[in-house]
């Protein structure tokens, strides 16, 4: 399995949570700490349970979210 690692933009996330549903993992979540703007955004819970997959990426309509693949 690829190792890989998914980077948020904190301040360009809405929390919109359309990657949490996209997420197979269920690796995101809504984080509790606002940003500037106001918004909650999303985080990784655990970097390690990332199968590197990109369907956050592909659902985010503020390209806030970027996956790395090794």
């Amino acid at each position: 399995m690829p190792r890989a690692r998914v980077v948020i933009n904190r301040e360009f996330c809405k929390g919109c949570a359309l990657c949490t549903y996209a997420c197979p993992r269920g690796i995101l979540v809504i984080s509790r700490d606002f940003n500037s703007r106001g918004y909650y955004p999303v985080m990784v819970t655990d970097d390690e349970q990332c199968a590197g997959c990109g369907f956050c990426a592909q659902v985010c309509p503020d390209v806030a979210i970027a996956v790395y693949r090794e």
